[in-house]
């Protein structure tokens, strides 16, 4: 029987750990804890402690920490379904009803997990084995110990086109479920399938329990089309649902000394994440998407105040942003965020690398709380030198705080909001605006930096604004391919060693564009639709932006229909771009057979390519799937 997180989370609501722990370990109260002997070792001083607000136990003698339900299984060798239903009896939560389909399914969820185990660990193997050194080196120079690679279970996948596919398949797999775990890719041609992830170190990706649900690799090779690649959506991993470094960072929080309260942070990749739980800190990553409303309910369950930690750069002030406004309508009572940015425009794992552990510590110690964050972001969006702009910025606040479904904190909100507006601007002149200078958000001197390091060389855009006065009368077919790339940048992966760069998804005045995107896609460990639709803005293309949605919203491309699944518009825009590329393939030949007429034979090859490429293009035309 499979249980969700909520059904987990209620049974834990209604039991204090210590009543439960208490009726087979002899416990005294200490302090906000509970003490006694450990149950795992013989021992005369206590040293096994249950926090009833942390809603788990400690036991330092063994070194074991948990919650209820590992309690139960460590103690009485129960399995997780049996604690679970121990617990929920004594708490008085119904099991779900059982679902002889959800059965059935839950049987093939766990056939697929066992096949991610089995991977994860050849992938440890294969990192210490001789096809492993230059990953070994890497992970060397980066500050990462080969003491620490068991920890977060690195591995390695060789550059074989086939390595763990054939492993897997010796062990008894069907190349079918591997598909269906992300770890091989079905060619649409129909061709047998392949490793998604070669010649790349491997970083597994975990659930809240520590289940291998899929993996994250890093490129060797520094050609590689792309850097960092994220295994796909699957019935076993949903980007906008996990986090990567949850557990080992409960292990972290559950770890800490009685009466302290750690922080947790929230980084922007694997190696952040690491470095920080390196230092003793507790952090995890989204991966590849901005932080989801359900990742952040996640995290409010494991602490109150989460630490955003982002780069401070153009694209961290925007991260920090976007986390501002899905934050603000689910906001609650004692439930919030917290901003830090690490300084000298440094991530966290270079200052673990080159100042250490206590200067990580202290520099996500320093945070900013959310509302002095949303307060400056929104008086520094314009110049406020005149009363209208003032007015405007006000009746703003307002807004923001109706926003808030909470509405006792959204009450609270209006009034701090409106306090600060008072005090900025309702009791001491201003000095007149100076057009000269440039207004620098609050920072506490840190928190944003100027913008102009993401700036474009001035060549750039100059080309970029020749093809922008291209773009006048774009073909409304491939205006949605470049539209739906850029609404779903994830599409790309998928599509990152197809030469569609240069072709710039089929017309001239798409080709910076394209070129732009890709540049970004491989440079960025994860990027979604907001921050690239900035960048791409910031770089001069927003006039060929609305020009490219003006453009597609003609096309009537399936893909790009409200009410289609994002795994069949995924589908069909992979089709229609296969189409595309196979078009350009078709020009390309023509045009060399051209130029190389001899006689008969070459004119029928030249007719034949011109109807398959006149066929393509009436398929094209009308979307066929």
């Amino acid at each position: 029987m499979r249980f969700d997180e909520r059904f987990l989370d209620e049974i834990k609501s209604r039991l204090r750990p210590s009543d439960v722990i208490g009726k087979t370990v002899k416990l005294r109260k200490q302090g906000r804890e509970y003490v006694g002997l450990s149950p795992f070792t013989k021992e005369k001083t206590p040293s096994f402690y249950v926090n009833d607000d942390k809603g788990q136990f400690f036991d330092f003698s063994s070194g074991k920490t948990g919650d209820l339900i590992s309690f139960l299984q460590e103690t009485e060798r129960l399995t997780f379904v049996e604690a679970v239903e121990r617990l929920a009896a004594e708490a008085g939560v119904p099991l779900p009803a059982v679902d002889p389909r959800a059965a059935e399914q839950e049987k093939v969820r766990q056939s697929l997990s066992d096949w991610l185990e089995l991977a994860a660990q050849w992938f440890e193997a294969e990192l210490r084995r001789p096809v492993g050194k230059a990953a070994r080196d890497y992970l060397e120079r980066r500050g990462l110990p080969e003491s620490e690679w068991a920890r977060f279970r690195l591995g390695f996948s060789p550059a074989g086109r086939t390595a763990l596919k054939d492993y897997l398949i010796a062990k008894g797999a069907h190349p079918g479920e591997l598909v269906e775990t992300g770890m091989l890719i079905a060619p649409e041609d129909g061709g047998a399938p392949y490793d998604r992830f070669r010649d790349r170190i491997i970083f597994p990706i975990t659930d809240a329990r520590g289940r291998v649900v899929s993996f994250g690799g890093r490129a060797m090779d520094p050609q590689a089309r792309a850097k960092y690649l994220n295994g796909p959506e699957t019935s076993l991993f949903h980007k906008g649902h996990l986090l990567y470094g949850l557990a080992e960072s409960r292990k972290i929080l559950a770890a800490a000394p009685s009466g302290e309260t750690p922080p947790l942070a929230v980084v922007e990749g694997y190696m952040d994440a690491i470095a920080c739980q390196r230092a003793g800190i507790a952090a995890v990553a989204p991966m590849g998407t901005a932080l989801t409303e359900e990742q952040m309910e996640l995290l409010w369950r494991h602490h109150a105040e989460p630490t955003l930690c982002f780069d401070g750069d153009r694209a961290g002030v925007q991260a920090v942003s976007r986390a501002i406004d899905r934050a603000l309508p689910i906001l609650k009572p004692g439930k919030s965020f917290q901003f830090a940015v690490v300084e000298g425009g440094k991530d966290p794992d270079e200052v673990l690398r080159e100042q250490g552990p206590a200067a990580l510590r202290t520099q996500l110690a320093d945070t900013i709380p959310f509302v002095d964050a949303l307060f400056a972001r929104e008086r520094d969006l314009e110049n406020l030198d005149t009363p209208e702009r003032k007015a405007g910025f006000k009746g703003r606040l307002r807004q923001i705080a109706a926003t808030i479904a909470d509405k006792d904190l959204q009450q609270a909100y209006r009034e701090e909001l409106l306090r600060r507006f008072d005090a900025a601007f309702g009791r001491q002149p201003q000095p007149a605006f100076q057009p000269q200078q440039a207004r620098r958000p609050y920072t506490r001197g840190k928190f944003w930096k100027p913008e102009d390091e993401m700036l474009r060389p001035q060549s750039a855009l100059a080309e970029t604004r020749t093809m922008v006065a291209q773009s006048s009368r774009l073909d409304p077919i491939l205006a949605a391919l470049a539209q739906y790339a850029i609404n779903d940048p994830a599409i790309l992966d998928d599509h990152l060693e197809e030469s569609f760069t240069a072709q710039g998804f089929g017309d001239p005045a798409l080709s910076q564009l394209a070129k732009e995107i890709i540049r970004l896609r491989l440079d960025a460990e994860h990027l979604d639709s907001a921050t690239l639709t900035r960048h791409l803005a910031s770089c001069g293309f927003n006039a060929l932006l609305t020009d490219i949605d003006r453009a597609a919203s003609q096309a009537g491309a399936p893909f790009m229909k409200s009410d289609v699944s994002l795994e069949a518009a995924r589908s069909q825009w992979s089709q229609a771009f296969a189409r595309l590329s196979r078009l350009a393939a078709l020009d390309e030949a023509i045009g060399s057979a051209k130029g190389n007429l001899r006689g008969r034979s070459d004119m029928e090859v030249l007719e034949r390519l011109k109807g398959e490429r006149d066929a393509l293009k009436r398929a094209i035309r009308e979307w066929n799937d």
